[in-house]
């Protein structure tokens, strides 16, 4: 059985009229009418442009961590990208507040369950606060709107008849939540040298569970997911983790267990008509996606563009368990699930145990908030795991912000260079379009590199794979340093107005590279992108995407910031941090910036 509204082009009136016009008559060969039509959907049209994205919600058990940071700041990034290019973007995070877990870590502090998930709940805010995470929903399983649409999906399914009562008797993991097939599980031995059973994906202690509880009848969706994830490659990406989801579904799905005996689980949302049953946590926390979108009325809009940022470690729950379930209630799985990998510190997954968990909150403060956001999504790689050290994030933002990017705009925007202050004029004889007057070959290869990098960082922003977009954009930001060591305009005789309009030439070219990178920038670290905007005078409606043009005067055409007055001097745009205790020391300028002033 297909779904072609899984697959179909979210098409606006525009594709439809374009398709049945006479441009796509028998003349046409296969190959345009099918480039034509890739072309025109990949447009984004004025009644298409709505954007939802998410993170997982994230269990309050224990304090954030950098994981969950690392979540959210992709997302947001995402969420700004869209922002910045005309949609209308719905960005939703949250917490997951009800389990069996939950329950014992609220007994385990001495609390109701309810003011420990309140108290643990805020500390995310205050760590999404703290790095501009810049969410439009924040969802609460605890809410009363989440639990209505909870009880509402629910009974979409009952009333379809995928939902019953049963018996289940298998392995269980408190820790993950999860119910386990016989091998996913291996033996092991605990910390005293006793003999247990874990999970082999996570390592988690399992026990033997046999109850009475609600099934779903995940059995019946497996041809349907395979139709999904088979006619769809890039539901789930990047393609390892689709490669992944689709070998799971190469064995048979057993039913799943949708709900727990009161007696062993209270903290939940109670099953409609049988309140001896607690809805298993998986799927009360799944739907908080749909609570968002405003389930079950009014959802449509939002609910055909949503785009899920998930961990590696929970492929399983949104690439298996959530599409059957949206399926059973009649509506279309999201339209894309982006995977990334875990951070680790010395190669191992951080745990309270060990000792290693890195606080996202005292990072902020050591690093910066837009230090933070840089370094994760520099070196976050979906494919596979990061390791990180302080040292890492103090050596790579001393290099690319503080000494490339800041050293760069100090240079062009100090006295030394530029006395009166301005956007100073392009001389289109000192760097003419052809190769020529004072400009040489190396020059026009930068300028191609920064006029290709837009559709590159768009290409990369799109796929989620931002760590290619701030590769692409430092190079080039090291290409426009190149560009101005070489010429050394801090050399040139300001008495010989030949001289004069190549100095002014050299500095416009590089504010202009400047102008690009800040506005590239924005997603990312938005703090030293409108700093480094505001210092070149760029205004407010100067910032989106579609002000991205590119050295006009180079054309032959006008440029608005041309004459124009520099921003107010708002000092250093990234101070260096010279040691991995820069909580505790005061963070001095760059080499370069203090040569300038």
């Amino acid at each position: 059985m297909r779904f072609p509204f899984l697959f179909a082009t979210r098409c606006c009136k525009t594709l439809r009229s374009l398709q049945q016009s006479p441009f796509f008559g028998p003349s046409l060969s296969k190959h345009q009418r099918s480039s034509a039509l890739i072309y025109t959907s990949a447009q984004p049209c004025q009644e298409d442009r709505s954007y939802y994205i998410t993170t997982p919600i994230f269990y309050v058990n224990a304090s954030p961590h950098l994981g969950h940071l690392y979540s959210a700041v992709i997302a947001d990034c995402l969420h700004r990208y869209k922002l910045l290019r005309g949609f209308n973007s719905k960005f939703t995070t949250g917490t997951d507040e009800h389990g069996l877990k939950i329950q014992q870590a609220a007994e385990a502090a001495g609390k109701d369950p309810s003011a420990f998930c309140a108290d643990v709940s805020e500390q995310f805010k205050r760590v999404f606060g703290s790095c501009n995470i810049s969410y439009t929903d924040y969802t609460r399983t605890t809410q009363q709107r989440h639990r209505r649409a909870v009880e509402h999906f629910w009974s979409v399914l009952w009333d379809k008849g995928l939902i019953y009562k049963g018996s289940y008797e298998g392995w269980y993991s408190t820790q993950d939540e999860s119910f386990l097939t016989p091998s996913q599980v291996t033996d092991a031995l605990d910390s005293s040298g006793k003999e247990i059973r874990v999970s082999l994906e996570s390592g988690h202690k399992v026990e033997w569970m046999k109850e009475e509880n609600y099934m779903f009848r995940l059995s019946a969706f497996r041809p349907q997911l395979l139709d999904w994830l088979g006619g769809n490659p890039r539901a789930v990406q990047p393609e390892r983790f689709h490669r992944a989801a689709l070998q799971w579904l190469q064995e048979d799905l057993p039913d799943l267990s949708v709900s727990r005996q009161r007696s062993r689980l209270q903290w939940g949302i109670p099953v409609p008509g049988d309140a001896g049953q607690i809805i298993y946590v998986w799927l009360d926390a799944l739907v908080n996606y749909l609570t968002a979108a405003g389930y079950p009325d009014g959802h449509e809009r939002w609910w055909r563009v949503a785009h899920h940022i998930v961990g590696k470690d929970i492929l399983k729950f949104h690439a298996i368990y959530w599409p059957a379930f949206l399926l059973g209630a009649g509506l279309p799985p999201p339209e894309l699930i982006h995977v990334h990998s875990h951070w680790t510190v010395g190669g191992k997954k951080m745990s309270k145990s060990l000792g290693n968990v890195v606080d996202p909150l005292e990072r902020s403060q050591m690093f910066t908030t837009d230090g933070v956001r840089y370094f994760l999504l520099r070196q976050g790689v979906p494919d596979s795991d990061c390791d990180y050290t302080d040292d890492k994030v103090m050596k790579l933002l001393n290099a690319e912000i503080a000494d490339s990017l800041g050293g760069l705009l100090n240079r062009c925007t100090a006295p030394a260079l530029n006395p009166a202050q301005v956007y100073p004029s392009f001389c289109p004889r000192s760097f003419p379009s052809e190769q020529g007057g004072r400009a040489v070959a190396e020059d026009y290869r930068m300028l191609d590199a920064v006029t290709s990098l837009l559709p590159a960082v768009e290409k990369h922003y799109e796929s989620a794979h931002v760590y290619k977009a701030l590769e692409a954009i430092s190079a080039c930001v090291r290409q426009t340093n190149g560009f101005v060591q070489r010429h050394t305009p801090w050399k040139l005789d300001r008495r010989d107005s030949r001289d004069q309009r190549w100095l002014d030439t050299i500095v416009h070219v590089s504010l202009e590279c400047l102008r690009i990178y800040g506005t590239l920038l924005q997603p990312v670290v938005p703090e030293i992108s409108n700093k480094l905007l505001s210092r070149l005078g760029v205004r407010e409606g100067e910032k989106s995407w579609a002000a991205l043009d590119f050295l006009p005067r180079h054309r032959g055409m006008d440029c608005p910031f041309e004459g124009r007055t520099l921003g107010p001097d708002s000092g250093v745009l990234f101070n260096r941090l010279e040691s991995q205790n820069v909580d505790r020391q005061t963070p001095k300028k760059s080499k370069k910036s203090a040569n300038l002033k």
